[in-house]
């Protein structure tokens, strides 16, 4: 006797999320990587840009763990566009402060990262796109805005090395 597959009641919410993030992940990281950043890059030059933050603050941000996020700042120092610092509210704190060269490749990054939201979002008519971003906006604060507790640890997305 073998098993029946049962039957689908409704559209797989978790492949179609999953699949399209991967996907936007995919375009996103060659975007970006047209002018030598990657996502993890670009997250922590945006947001160091906006306030004093440590590397702790911004890990939390961009969901870094602290191995990924030392090499994202090594590689943001390497490059010139980022640099550790003193914190000028607290000596004993470092923050991440962002160089001129790293304010203009922010810039640059971020019409990248704009242009590559605007072609997804463009495939879509004009009243699905806001539907879409209306009903994902509700989700991520709040049915969806916090992990559930479990026994057994969920794996997240495959990350694409940086």
């Amino acid at each position: 006797m073998t098993a029946m597959t049962p039957a689908r009641t409704a559209p797989d919410l978790s492949f179609l999320l999953d699949h399209t993030s991967h996907v936007l992940r995919t375009r996103m990281s060659a975007a970006l990587g047209e002018i030598g950043l990657t996502a993890r890059m670009h997250c922590v030059l945006v947001h160091a840009l906006g306030e004093e933050r440590t590397q702790i603050q911004l890990a939390e941000i961009g969901d870094m763990d602290k191995t990924t996020m030392v090499v994202t700042v090594d590689a943001l120092e390497s490059a010139g566009l980022a640099e550790r610092r003193p914190s000028s509210r607290d000596r004993r704190a470092r923050i991440i402060a962002v160089t001129d060269e790293g304010a203009a490749v922010a810039a640059q990054s971020q019409a990248i990262v704009d242009r590559v939201h605007e072609e997804a979002l463009g495939s879509l008519a004009a009243s699905d796109r806001a539907s879409l971003l209306r009903a994902l906006n509700a989700l991520a604060v709040d049915h969806l805005a916090t992990p559930s507790e479990s026994p057994r640890q969920v794996r997240r997305a495959r990350q694409p090395k940086t």
